[in-house]
């Protein structure tokens, strides 16, 4: 899977499942602060990535993660090294 093909799968996800502005989605923006990414909607991230690329992803994984970009990189190294 290419990295554009990880970008649209999570921008898709967080357009449609946590209602996200598009306009908002860019790899600068800060997850908590900008798109307002709160505990719960952590807890569905995790889910969807477990189901659409078989990641799993630990708290304290998450916890290092702060901005979207930061995000698409996590999961494209997690399936380049698997």
């Amino acid at each position: 899977m290419t990295r554009e093909d990880i970008i649209k799968t999570i921008n898709t996800f967080l357009i449609e499942e946590l209602e996200i502005d598009e306009n908002l989605i860019q790899e600068d923006a800060l997850l908590k602060e900008k798109l307002g990414i709160d505990s719960l909607d952590f807890v569905d991230i995790v889910v969807i990535v477990d189901r659409e690329f078989g990641i799993r992803i630990k708290n304290e994984e998450m916890k290092e993660i702060k901005t979207l970009g930061q995000f698409y990189n996590f999961i494209d190294n997690k399936l380049n090294n698997q």
